[in-house]
């Protein structure tokens, strides 16, 4: 508005839009949400809202955190994620979700490389990272989440108590009582990157604004009415989409979010009808499990407007939106690029059915080239490489990679950050998205690196060595496929046992969708001089093994832990 000050953080967004519509519906908890965590369904109001992120922020002030402080959240999907990062962001701490899919492997390295001070946590996870603390010899303090008594009087949905018993800051905040602005460190995300672990992205305030206002303004197919939209997501919370776009444009213009505590297909359009949703968010799974159910009367029945996704399957694009009567409005964006460089094909003609994800805005400047970084010419594949347009090519990217300012320069080498997608232009300006060049398999919208799965099946003492790759799957998009190299022969009749003991394993120290949903028993792998896998060869080889005699189907093992 006219005459305000321009908003510094994600509070600064959240505190306006709370101020000048406190009596509208911010958050909707529908029913299905409602039973899987146990909370009352109903909608909480912007003032409900801004009263408990006040409430934390007190409690947090008074216990001594602040700016430098980083605080892992481990509450899923929940309305206390929210109110927990408001809270802390208006004292200038970091926030770091935490997948509560993680085991101990992973609960250790990001532990020690996040250097949490704190972590707010699920009933009965604290012990979890306790004993990842103990590990690797650190101090973490940790408080259970416990559900508030008699919330659903005051605050639908609300389920954390933070009392005096909040464990104190270790060390006083940095800078205490400076303005928290738009540079500053909002959230560390972390995702998979081409080698060994996981790379932590350092996120500003300004990645987090910048998104939730170039959502606001889209056009076209893909309007936003400030005020009036309902955006529904099952998508989770510890990944950018669900908490820089379709929560942050929520904050920008005001409008309720449906946040689901995962997808359920049986149950997805009773969400989307029960919350009266106007825009929904998807992957390219959600769709291929949707479409496969018996045609209905009520399929065009519902208030949704268009759908904000990525990953389409091109047979799938057409027949969807003419049964369920919306546009799905395919798009492109990364953790590192956030809203910075996202492309989004909110224009017609779309190219529906053809993995089309639009033409690039003005504010973003796009490359394809090869592997020697020279331009390619249009209709030839080449890595996308992209920058904000202006002065500072960088301007609301990521941060940079938390303890990795080689990997970070090497990402922007030559002052384009280099994407790892392969990416086609046709003459008309059109981007259409064809593999990833980077070695990560990306199940049902996860992202997995192969390495970090290897080194976990590698200490099976089965296993002499792995080696992982994608193989194809009709639903999930990719699916985990481990060759493994036994220390001994293995009888055929003994395969699917060990099969399912390497898994197993797997399951004890990673999430579950990062498990091997095949394993196949080999004599070598494919590796090069240097004695490293050769991964193109893994990749080719990976695409019909499922098929053959020495490849066991674990998939069934493969289930999302209580």
């Amino acid at each position: 508005m006219a005459g305000t000050a321009p908003m510094q953080s994600v509070y600064d967004a959240f505190s306006t839009t709370a101020a000048r519509t406190p009596d509208a519906a911010f958050l909707c908890t529908e029913s299905v949400t409602a039973a899987a965590y146990g909370i009352p369904a109903g909608e909480t109001t912007w003032r409900q809202a801004a009263s408990e992120v006040e409430r934390l922020r007190v409690r947090y002030a008074e216990a001594g955190y602040g700016n430098g402080h980083r605080v892992g959240l481990l509450l899923e999907n929940r309305p206390a994620f929210l109110f927990h990062w408001f809270a802390l962001n208006a004292l200038g701490a970091s926030v770091v979700p935490i997948n509560a899919d993680m085991r101990s492997a992973e609960l250790a390295f990001l532990v020690a490389h996040s250097e949490i001070v704190l972590a707010m946590v699920l009933p009965g996870r604290g012990a979890d990272l306790q004993a990842a603390a103990t590990q690797l010899g650190v101090r973490l303090a940790t408080y259970e989440w416990r559900e508030a008594e008699g919330a659903s009087d005051d605050l639908r949905g609300s389920e954390v108590q933070i009392e005096s018993s909040l464990p104190r800051a270790p060390f006083p905040p940095a800078c205490a009582g400076v303005t928290v602005g738009p540079e500053a460190e909002c959230a560390l995300l972390y995702t998979s990157g081409t080698t060994g672990r996981p790379k932590g992205c350092m996120l500003s305030n300004g990645y987090f604004l910048n998104a939730g206002r170039w959502y606001a303004g889209l056009d076209e197919v893909c309007t936003v009415r400030p005020d009036a939209e309902r955006i529904i997501t099952p998508l989770p919370l510890n990944h950018v989409n669900a908490m820089a776009f379709s929560l942050m444009v929520v904050l920008v213009t005001g409008g309720c979010l449906v946040q689901l505590d995962r997808f359920h297909p049986q149950t997805w359009w009773q969400s989307v009808r029960e919350s009266r949703a106007t825009i929904i968010h998807y992957l390219g799974v959600m769709p291929a499990m949707l479409i496969v159910a018996d045609p209905s009367p009520t399929d065009a029945q519902h208030a949704v407007r268009w759908g904000f996704g990525a990953g389409v399957d091109p047979k799938n694009h057409a027949p969807f939106e003419a049964r369920f009567g919306f546009p799905l409005a395919e798009a492109w964006a990364m953790t590192e690029t956030g809203a910075a460089a996202a492309v989004m094909a909110t224009r017609e003609p779309r190219h529906v059915g053809t993995h089309c994800f639009g033409r690039p805005e003005p504010f973003v400047e796009v490359r394809l080239v090869d592997d020697e970084d020279r331009n390619v010419a249009d209709g030839t594949h080449g890595e996308m490489l992209v920058r904000s347009a202006g002065t500072d090519p960088r301007r609301h990217f990521f941060s940079g990679y938390l303890k990795d300012q080689a990997a970070t320069e090497e990402a922007w080498k030559g002052g384009w950050f280099h994407t790892g997608d392969t990416v086609r232009r046709d003459a008309a300006g059109n981007l259409y998205f064809i593999d990833r060049k980077k070695n990560v398999i990306r199940r049902s919208g996860e992202n997995i690196s192969a390495i970090e799965v290897e080194s976990v099946l590698n200490q099976h003492p089965a296993v002499q060595a792995s080696a992982v790759a994608a193989t194809p799957d009709a639903l999930r998009g990719d699916e985990v496929l481990a060759c493994i190299v036994a220390r001994h022969a293995v009888p055929e009749a003994e395969r699917a046992q060990l099969a399912a003991s390497i898994v197993g394993h797997a399951l004890g120290q990673l999430a579950y969708y990062k498990a091997p949903g095949y394993v196949a028993f080999v004599s070598e792998l494919p590796l090069t001089l240097s004695q490293k896998i050769q991964r193109g060869e893994m990749r080719k080889l990976a695409q019909d093994m499922p098929q053959q005699a020495h490849c066991i189907d674990t998939r069934s093992m493969k289930k999302r832990q209580g």
